[in-house]
């Protein structure tokens, strides 16, 4: 089977890891050929281009930027997408007749793409579901229903249901979402929609206490303390403001440590926290390139999700995935319809708070050093294993057509 993955994000060498490669790698060990589409930013200065990379084609279009920009070029960059998608594909997969078309949000703009490809090979079309767009702009104050701005949003919207309707499956990150969509779209069939949630390639896992103990002397963290990491985004969706307010809240305490590590457009209200009011068990970095900050992430004890409370529409991030991987219980500070934390604490792996007040946060805190971290981490590892495995997913997208 010929199979077209389409993606927003820039596509790294096909030999990496992440919920898409770990997924595309899974079907092509079952014998399908796997056609790649992704992002080549503007700022990278490289024209559209294709290459193969481990038995695979990937073809990499250069766009405007769509992440770390302001939100003109972000929202034009989305519209122009599917134009310079189709182009691409035309030009550089000529002659290839695909079978089906993966591809997940964001954005929902790439309905004309699929449909094109669709219409054109008569190919099977299956949506994983990774966000909810424009609802989660909505949410954060980054778009309006009403008003001259809500043109925007009805624009979005309309692609947003032109995707849905186009999509044979549309595979939810969870139960919370598969509801979410249902009720907000009633004229789709529940049959066609269903839980295939983020996954990876899970590896044999044993934490080395050499190197744990190497990476925390090298960034000055203290010794014999709980160290609470967030690694990811730093964007609006993370409510950066209200982090801010955790942190601050727990600054004085002498019996764990926080560490933050990411880029987004909000770190530099982060910078002027930790510059400003020097934080002393607190360690911020501007990102780490993806092999240091996998190492330096299971150098810690406890995972960080933060959510924004505004939030109607329930995200689920796959940063949860990596500190399962690396045996870390999770404090997911969120709001309360994303059903993350939820999972966590029934799997026995997690906290959860409400993200709508710092007390909240501490409390959490209190509860995991009071806990048998290990145990946790265990179990976040083997539901790891029992629940979110590319494997697993290949299933559910095979057993579908």
């Amino acid at each position: 089977m010929n199979i077209l993955f389409i993606t927003i994000s820039a596509v790294p060498h096909l030999s990496g890891h992440g919920i898409s490669l770990d997924l595309i790698r899974e079907l092509k060990s079952r014998g399908h050929n796997v056609y790649v589409v992704g992002a080549n930013d503007r700022i990278n200065n490289t024209p559209t281009y294709v290459k193969t990379e481990e038995d695979s084609q990937v073809l990499r279009v250069k766009i405007l930027s769509n992440k770390n920009t302001n939100i003109i070029e972000k929202g034009l960059s989305n519209l122009m997408l599917p134009y310079l998608y189709t182009a691409a594909i035309k030009k550089f997969f000529k002659g290839i007749k695909f079978d089906l078309i993966l591809y997940p949000t964001p954005p929902v703009t790439q309905a004309a793409t699929v449909a094109y490809i669709k219409k054109r090979d008569n190919a099977k079309t299956y949506l994983l579901l990774k966000d909810i767009f424009p609802q989660n702009a909505v949410d954060i104050g980054m778009m309006t229903k009403s008003g001259v701005k809500s043109i925007i949003y009805k624009t979005f919207r309309k692609k947003e249901e032109k995707l849905y309707k186009l999509s044979d499956y549309i595979g939810c990150m969870s139960g919370a979402n598969v509801d979410y969509i249902l009720k907000h779209n009633p004229y789709l069939k529940p049959e066609k929609v269903h839980i295939n949630p983020n996954t990876i390639e899970v590896e044999p896992y044993e934490k080395d206490i050499e190197k744990r103990n190497a990476i925390r002397e090298k960034w000055g963290i203290p010794e014999g303390k709980t160290v609470f990491v967030y690694g990811g985004n730093l964007g609006r969706p993370q409510d950066i403001p209200f982090v801010i307010k955790c942190l601050k809240a727990n600054a004085n305490r002498e019996d764990c440590f926080f560490v933050v590590c990411g880029k987004g457009t909000e770190y530099k209200k982060l910078k002027e926290f930790y510059e400003t009011e020097k934080p002393e068990n607190l360690l911020l970095l501007n990102g780490l390139v993806k092999a240091e900050y996998e190492d330096f992430v299971k150098a810690f004890d406890v995972g960080l999700i933060f959510l924004d409370h505004r939030f109607t529409i329930p995200n689920f991030p796959s940063r949860l995935l990596s500190y399962m991987q690396a045996k870390m219980p999770v404090l997911a500070c969120t709001d309360p319809n994303t059903d993350i934390g939820k999972v966590a604490e029934e799997g026995g792996f997690g906290v959860w708070c409400e993200s709508n007040s710092p007390e909240n946060f501490t409390k959490a805190v209190d509860k995991l050093l009071s806990a048998n971290l290990t145990e946790m981490g265990e179990a976040g590892y083997n539901y790891l294993k029992e629940n979110y495995t590319s494997k697993q997913s290949a299933d559910i997208i095979i057993s579908k057509l």
